[in-house]
């Protein structure tokens, strides 16, 4: 229904973290509607990562400011259930072939973790101490994605995978949004693919929003591919470089 609550709505968020009087957000408003991926970009620092975070529930933030499938992102613990963060690391490097990890996964639509398995290109026999990053990257996806969620907040995720990979699991999240309705929001700095792919896009320059805007409604997109108009920005809102370069 068009009256339908906003999957994200933050109001006039500023975070910083403890011991460290320097803003990572600074007055953060942002509305997300369901099913919208939106992809979020910004320069290392800008607070990318951080909005994730928040979002999935891990910083303590006044309960009003972030609100998250109707709830207060920190305060609902039903919220795990329906929200999952992927990102980071992921050091599983223990003895463990993939299947057997997956035998711990109980509950699991077969179809959907089958489907999945074939999408990422995982071999159950993998070895998780023995696996590239590549492998474990792919792993922790499949992982990750096993059962639906309503939001995926997806950090640099796809740094470890090759074009097909990558291709492949865009493919997969584009069918989760528009099939189930699964909202997206996705950081990277890789952004070949993503000019039909994304929705929306989420610009932040030092913990500011500076676009919000569906991909349509941004002009210069009308004559330049995304990656063109991304690195004019970057290079528009970039402070002053170490090393010289044009005054």
């Amino acid at each position: 229904s068009m009256s339908e609550a906003p999957v994200i709505e933050v109001r006039g968020l500023h975070f910083a973290y403890r011991g460290d009087p320097r803003p990572v957000l600074a007055g953060v408003d942002l509305v997300v509607p369901r099913g919208r991926r939106v992809l979020v970009i910004g320069a290392n620092g800008a607070g990318k990562t951080t909005l994730l975070r928040v979002l999935a529930g891990k910083h303590m933030i006044d309960p009003g400011q972030v609100r998250v499938l109707g709830a207060s992102a920190f305060h609902e613990p039903s919220l795990s259930e329906r929200v999952e963060l992927l990102g980071g690391r992921f050091p599983f490097d223990v003895d463990l072939r993939v299947d057997e990890i997956l035998a711990h996964h109980r509950g699991v639509d077969p179809a959907r973790r089958d489907h999945l398995i074939d999408v990422l290109g995982v071999d159950l026999g993998w070895h998780m101490h023995a696996v590239s990053d590549g492998q474990r990257r792919r792993v922790q996806l499949l992982l990750g994605l096993l059962r639906p969620r309503e939001l995926l907040l997806l950090d640099e995720i796809t740094t470890d995978l090759d074009l097909i990979a990558r291709q492949d699991l865009l493919g997969f999240l584009r069918g989760e949004s528009e099939r189930h309705g699964t909202t997206i929001l996705y950081t990277t700095h890789i952004f070949d693919l993503l000019d039909r792919w994304a929705t929306d896009v989420l610009y932040l320059v030092a913990g500011r929003v500076v676009v919000d805007a569906p991909l349509a409604q941004i002009p210069e997109l009308a004559g330049a591919p995304l990656v063109a108009v991304v690195e004019r920005w970057l290079r528009r809102d970039a402070g002053p470089r170490a090393g010289g370069g044009a005054p």
